[in-house]
C-alpha cells in the first residue's frame, strides 16, 4: 500500500497532533443500498422520462473507442439535440460509457469513478472489447466480460461503433431508463460482495475503500 495512504500522526496549524487513517477518514463506510421508487407510479414514470431525457456523460475516454465519441458533439451528430451531453466529473454525470478495452489498471480508475457516481447511473459497454476481450483477448492484463466487474445496463457491438451506432444505442438505453428497466445501479447495490469480489480477483494492488463514495 502506498505510503500517504497508511495510518500515520499529523500535526494540525495549531501544533496538535492526531491521528489520520486515510482509507477510514477520508471515505464514507457505508456501501451502496438500493434506491426503491419514493413515489406512486405515475410519478415515477415522469421522472424516468426525465431521466432519459437528460443524459449526462462522464467524459473519461477509457479507450480507443473514445475517439468515436468525439463526432457525437459536432454539428454533423449534434447529440445535444438528444439531450445528451458530457460533463467533466463523476459527481455531475449519470452515465458511464466504457469507450473499448479496459486493462487491469485501468479497470481500477473506472470502479473509482463508477462509484462516486450519484444513483440513478448507467453503464454502456462500447464495442467487442467490453463483451470478450476484442482483438485483445489473449492479452494478461485485458478486461474480458464487462459485467463481471460492473453492471452494464447496454451494449453497443462493434469494433468500433460509429457513431450513428452509438446515438441507435443512446436511444435503446432511453427506452430502458423509461419503461425502469435500467437498474443496474441497484443490482450493483445487491450484488455487491459479488462484484467486489470479481475487482480484487484481478486488481492486486488494490489500496482503496471498498466503496469509493
Amino acid at each position: 500500500m502506498k505510503e500517504e495512504l497508511l495510518k500515520r500522526m499529523v500535526k494540525g496549524p495549531d501544533g496538535v497532533e492526531f491521528e489520520v487513517e486515510p482509507l477510514r477518514d477520508y471515505y464514507c463506510e457505508a456501501g451502496p443500498t438500493v434506491q426503491t421508487p419514493a413515489y406512486t407510479a405515475i410519478i415515477e414514470k415522469l421522472f424516468n422520462w426525465a431521466r432519459s431525457e437528460s443524459i449526462w456523460i462522464l467524459g473519461f475516454g477509457t479507450g480507443c473507442g473514445a475517439i468515436e465519441m468525439r463526432p457525437l458533439m459536432t454539428p454533423r451528430f449534434d447529440a445535444y439535440r438528444y439531450g445528451i451531453q458530457w460533463r467533466p466529473t463523476p459527481r455531475q454525470a449519470n452515465l458511464f460509457v466504457i469507450s473499448g478495452y479496459l486493462s487491469t489498471k485501468t479497470l481500477k480508475r473506472v470502479i473509482r469513478s463508477y462509484e462516486q457516481m450519484q444513483s440513478p447511473k448507467y453503464v454502456v459497454g462500447l464495442g467487442s472489447c467490453t463483451i470478450n476481450g476484442g482483438m485483445y483477448w489473449d492479452s494478461y492484463n485485458t478486461i474480458k466480460r464487462l459485467d463481471d466487474y460492473l453492471p452494464v445496463d447496454l451494449y453497443i457491438a462493434g469494433c468500433m461503433p460509429r457513431p450513428e451506432a452509438l446515438l441507435a444505442g443512446f436511444e435503446d438505453l432511453k427506452k430502458l431508463i423509461r419503461a425502469g428497466k435500467a437498474e443496474g445501479a441497484n443490482q450493483y447495490a445487491e450484488n455487491f460482495e459479488w462484484y467486489k469480489a470479481n475487482q480484487k480477483s484481478v486488481i492486486h494492488d488494490w489500496d482503496m475503500p471498498d466503496y469509493n463514495w
